[in-house]
């Protein structure tokens, strides 16, 4: 590959590293596939699961998953080797797909499911950290917004396929089957296409900025201290540990809402005598809404914006959550008016992990890559239970209570990003 210098860093040269982001894009749609179609199937009459089931599966992988990213995140950082994961996780996501089609028994779904989790979250850390050690620091959030619209587009796309599918009746093993077949394309893809960084310091470098900047600041504020000047400046460091209970707020209330939701959408689309492949087309629009918001997070990059951007996000998404209430107290729009929030809440969602995507690698020291997809995990874990459970324990109101609970955690990871930012 051809090597050239830009702003004082070794780079691979733009035209190598336009292109190694596409085995993603095939991954994710056939995640975004399954990620509508396998709710649907573990609630069918093939399978005849519950939302519990769904809850428990979900919740399971999720946990299961928690030790591994960090894991994931440890060997490539330690052997500064990040395709190898990343063909794994492709590699080994086909196969287990292809076992979901030799049995209906919900323990043993649940099983592979909780399998293909672990080796799914392989790709994740590699990927972040090709993102921040390929480009300057000032280019992370259009990389990463880039990076996350297209792989979106490809969730999009997946949800499309699952439309078409369901729509022309199919079937469960084909739709899984293609499903696997798409990973097999990621995986010969991004073996031809992915390349491990030459140099591996640009986070390093970032951590140093960050370091001699405080002490510049604390320096030129105690000389004017001396000088006899005030200043309304303060010295102030970012509280990572309210970075990091934000992120598992977000993620939780985010889990609780979205689990169940394939499910409540399909709910209020068969009281209104539609057809259930409009399930897909409401998801495909929610994807649409998060592609929109990634390529605007990118248009706007700028680190300091990006900090003031993740709380107002959590704040729009709980109040989103709360106006999901009148989908339930209002039958005669619920449809039009559930897409809508659907919509917003994916161009929310886009905006904040973005912004959070940056700052967690400035934060997040080397061999810890994997803690960012820990944190959002272990919310997502809890969430993926709690949020099917409160569903189906309070029977006809069960949503209107995973609403409320899920907009409350939203307002909360709020404060918790306004105390740290």
């Amino acid at each position: 590959m051809k090597l050239e210098a830009s702003k004082g860093f070794i780079i691979l040269s733009k035209s190598s590293v336009a292109m190694w982001r596409l085995g993603f894009f095939f991954h994710e749609t056939g995640f975004g596939l399954l990620s509508i179609f396998l709710p649907l199937y573990i609630v069918s009459n093939v399978v005849g699961g519950s939302l519990v089931d769904i809850g428990i599966m979900s919740a399971a992988a999720l946990l299961a998953a928690i030790p591994f990213s960090f894991f994931w995140g440890y060997v490539c950082d330690k052997t500064r080797r990040y395709k190898r994961y990343i063909l794994l996780s492709f590699l080994a996501s086909t196969i287990i797909l292809y076992f979901f089609t030799l049995t209906t028994s919900i323990s043993l779904l649940i099983a592979l499911y909780i399998v293909l989790s672990i080796f799914h979250v392989a790709h994740e850390a590699p990927k972040n950290v090709l993102i921040a050690e390929l480009y300057s620091r000032e280019e992370w959030e259009r990389k990463y917004a880039f990076y996350e619209g297209l792989t979106e587009t490809g969730w999009l796309i997946g949800l499309l396929l699952g439309f078409l599918t369901s729509t022309c009746g199919f079937g469960a093993v084909n739709t899984l089957l293609l499903c696997g077949v798409l990973n097999l394309i990621a995986f010969f893809i991004s073996l031809v296409l992915v390349a491990d960084p030459l140099l591996v310091f640009e986070r390093g470098l970032v951590s140093i900025e960050k370091r001699v900047d405080f002490a510049s600041r604390g320096v030129f504020l105690a000389s004017r201290m001396f000088d006899g000047f005030s200043s309304n400046e303060r010295l102030r460091r970012e509280n990572v540990t309210a970075f990091c209970g934000g992120l598992i707020l977000f993620s939780l209330a985010t889990s609780i809402l979205f689990t169940p939701m394939p499910i409540f959408i399909s709910n209020i689309t068969a009281s209104a005598g539609l057809p259930e492949s409009l399930v897909f087309a409401i998801f495909v629009l929610n994807s649409g809404g998060a592609v929109a918001g990634y390529f605007l997070a990118g248009s706007r990059s700028n680190p300091q914006t990006g900090k003031a951007n993740i709380s107002r996000t959590a704040m729009f998404r709980g109040l989103l959550a709360f106006l999901l209430i009148a989908v339930i107290q209002i039958p005669l729009f619920n449809v039009s008016l559930a897409t809508a929030v659907l919509i917003l809440m994916g161009f929310a969602y886009a905006m904040f992990l973005v912004y959070t995507l940056s700052l967690s690698m400035e934060l997040i020291p080397s061999g810890k890559a994997g803690m960012f997809n820990v944190l959002i995990g272990i919310g997502g874990a809890f969430g993926s239970f709690i949020g099917p459970f409160i569903a189906q324990a309070f029977g006809a109101s069960g949503f209107i209570y995973v609403f409320v609970t899920a907009g409350v955690l939203f307002l909360l990871a709020y404060a918790f990003f306004k105390f740290f930012a």
